[in-house]
């Protein structure tokens, strides 16, 4: 036996010296002495300039925000501000697939780098797989440069990161933020991916961005400027060795090109972003809009609780006194979380959460941290939503426009409060989101957009959901059906015994601070 035991712990200590041989041949590279940069200064000038000094001037103090409910006015919007750009454009995001979409938006960024403007393209490591050789062609332009947040340094396997650095690799950057010239910011749900933008045939998200200029677009850009120059960001040449390949990139966005997909994308209907840049900005609501971020210093791990996006949106929801409508693709409150929402709805506040059902989710295990506290909010009178598949509409379009949203799968994170205010981000009401990634997002006092919210989950999200309720002690699901009618289903739709195996297992494992 103790032979056994000896031949373990050289085993043991074999691995331990390879991990530090790993983490010293792979070691992370020092921001230290880097020069700040900063966002280029907002210019009249511009051709979005005009409009948002008169914009502003007409509304000292306020922003001007519309929501971009459609993926492909979204794509577009983003597609005709960076083609209508002249001094800068800032984007991060979490997600950059090489698919149509994300091809056609990178060309339109090189473009505008050619043209002489700056292009500054902030990436989460994790949402770049097979680019490293498209990005780097991209960095080596002259006014064209790449960072990114937490990079494994490990680039092949790219896996092999999580092993030398588990804790810093699971801190990830979920925000998403695209800013034209200091004029015009998107922010929202939306990475960039065909099935964000309700592109080709692949399922597509229900999602949401919103639009915005004024005051709020010069405080998305500091909090920009402070991931773009933050320690868990790195410039793509201190990872990605190697000039690149420009000619790989040029191939890949002509075979975009050419694909129905893309001229879908062309001969889409004018989009908000198409509006600004032609100076015709659509109608907009002016009002008071907070950027809520997390502190950058989150992907350390160094933070403190007053540092988290989650203290802010806790406070907030604190304050709801009647009503509260929830959207959240990946709902796992926690202990913490569902005392909240339970304590909520048994002070007499109208609490009512959507979220993906088992069969719409993109994360199982994700569902199955859900599934833990779904009985207790049932008991406290929260009411719970989970919205089906909705087969036939991969275009995420028309068929949904009744709703307010388009897709066919829930990918959104928003929330009205009182029907007065709402947020419009990236945040995910789970572990993850709160204790784990950054995450960013739009306050807005509107009671229109808040009303707008609340009644797209009354009138149309919540006839294409399961509503799980409580029969005496036993749970059900209402099922309505296109004709009015509403089945009762005796067990969780679509589950079947091992799902149910699946659910239960994942439920035991101790990993929902990962969920």
């Amino acid at each position: 036996m103790m032979r056994w035991i000896r031949i373990l712990l050289v085993i043991l200590l074999a691995l331990l010296l390879v991990w530090v041989a790993g983490r010293m041949i792979f070691a992370v590279p020092s921001t230290e002495g880097r020069a700040v940069e900063r966002a280029i200064p907002f210019d009249p000038t511009t051709t979005l300039g005009p409009q948002a000094v008169e914009a502003m001037s007409a509304h000292a103090g306020k922003s001007g925000v519309v929501p971009l409910p459609d993926g492909q006015g979204a794509l577009m919007s983003r597609m005709k501000l960076a083609e209508g750009a002249e001094r800068s454009i800032d984007a991060m995001y979490y997600i950059w697939h090489d698919d149509t979409s994300g091809l056609l938006l990178l060309d339109a960024l090189r473009d505008a780098a050619e043209r002489g403007v700056r292009v500054r393209l902030l990436l989460d490591d994790n949402g770049i797989a097979g680019m490293d050789q498209m990005l780097a062609a991209l960095d080596a332009l002259p006014n064209f440069s790449v960072r990114l947040f937490n990079p494994s340094t490990v680039r092949n396997p790219k896996g092999l990161g999580y092993v030398l650095y588990p804790l810093r690799m699971n801190r990830r950057m979920h925000n998403k933020a695209f800013l034209v010239d200091g004029a015009v910011a998107i922010v929202g749900g939306r990475n960039i991916g065909d099935e964000y933008f309700a592109i080709g045939d692949v399922p597509a998200y229900l999602d949401l961005d919103v639009l915005g200029v004024g005051d709020v677009v010069t405080d998305t850009a500091a909090i920009f400027d402070q991931y773009w120059n933050s320690q868990p960001v790195l410039a793509l040449e201190q990872v990605i060795a190697g000039p690149g390949d420009m000619a790989a990139f040029d191939k890949a966005v002509a075979e975009a090109e050419a694909t129905p997909e893309a001229q879908t994308v062309i001969k889409a209907e004018a989009s908000a972003g198409e509006r600004m840049v032609r100076r015709n900005a659509p109608p907009m609501e002016w009002t008071e809009v907070q950027v809520v971020a997390d502190d950058p210093i989150k992907g350390m791990g160094t933070h403190s609780r007053e540092d988290l996006m989650m203290s802010r949106l806790g406070a907030i929801l604190g304050s709801v006194t009647a009503r509260l409508d929830l959207i959240s693709a990946y709902f796992v409150p926690g202990k913490a979380g569902s005392g909240f929402f339970a304590k909520l709805a048994e002070s007499g506040v109208d609490v009512r959460i959507m979220t993906n059902s088992w069969q719409a989710t993109d994360v199982p295990m994700v569902h199955a941290g859900y599934v833990k506290y779904r009985r207790e909010l049932l008991e406290s009178g929260v009411t719970l939503y989970e919205l089906k598949p909705i087969e036939g509409i991969a275009q995420g379009r028309a068929e949904l426009r009744p709703s307010g949203f388009s897709g066919s799968s829930l990918h959104a994170k928003t929330f009205s409060a009182d029907d007065a205010r709402v947020f419009i981000g990236s945040f995910n009401f789970d572990p993850r989101s709160a204790a784990l990634n950054c995450e960013m997002g739009f306050l807005i006092d509107s009671p229109a957009i808040a009303k707008a919210g609340s009644t797209a989950l009354t009138d149309g999200l919540s006839k294409r959901s399961f509503q799980p309720e409580l029969d005496g002690n036993k749970m059900v699901w209402r099922d309505p059906q296109p004709d009015g009618s509403v089945i009762t289903l005796e067990h969780e739709p679509d589950l079947d015994f091992l799902d149910r195996v699946a659910v239960y297992v994942l439920n035991v494992l101790p990993i929902e601070w990962l969920l």
